[in-house]
């Protein structure tokens, strides 16, 4: 699937032709470099590798400046691949948001906000037991029992509870462009798109 690597710059709110309002997600999308072409012949598949925001060479590795001087670029701090361009690339080349237009739908990828280690009620949303404690105390957000007896003698696999919420990666499908301004590189999603601000996102046609 063809796309760009982006940033999310934040969230707001627009209203449209019928004068209603939609919640929606601003990104910084491109431009993004090619800095490497896959091939059939040499790599076994056909992809572009594109970078996208600018790194200072002393904080990147000779090897890495060297692969990205090939493209005449400098460093850049993401690198995905995508496949299926309609249009032929070179390396070099840069790509912009104007391949993507207004009232289409797109996929969007990027890691969610981390909310550190979390019980089962905000976690998985179970309900606690509702001030009938029957006598116990500070159990209102407890897991209760998680296990049987001496069948299966064990917790079983993927058992819902406490642990580390977010900072996972996570894909929104289907999200609604709502507008392209090319000239400040800026595309308009409908929705939400995970991760916090200043996150990098991959956006997929």
């Amino acid at each position: 699937m063809s796309g760009l690597i982006g940033r999310k710059i934040g969230m707001t709110s627009i209203y449209d032709e019928n004068g209603k309002n939609m919640p929606c997600t601003i990104i910084e999308a491109g431009p993004c470099v090619v800095t490497q072409v896959r091939t059939e012949e040499v790599d076994g598949y056909t992809a572009l590798q594109l970078g996208f925001d600018d790194k200072s060479d002393k904080n990147a590795s000779k090897a890495a400046q060297g692969h990205f001087k090939k493209a005449g670029t400098g460093v850049k701090r993401k690198v995905v691949e995508f496949q299926g361009f309609d249009e032929v690339y070179k390396l070099g080349d840069s790509i912009s948001v104007d391949i993507f237009t207004e009232g289409e739908f797109i996929d969007v990828s990027g890691t969610s906000k981390g909310k550190g280690f979390q019980g089962v009620v905000k976690r998985h949303g179970f309900a606690g037991v509702g001030q009938a404690t029957h006598g116990q105390h500070n159990r209102l957000r407890a897991p209760g029992s998680i296990g049987a007896a001496s069948y299966p003698a064990r917790v079983f696999k993927g058992m819902r509870m406490a642990g580390q919420m977010g900072n996972a990666k996570v894909k929104v499908e289907n999200l609604r462009v709502l507008k392209v301004v090319p000239e400040k590189n800026l595309l308009v999603v409908k929705g939400c798109v995970p991760g916090h601000k200043n996150s990098y996102v991959i956006l997929q046609k």
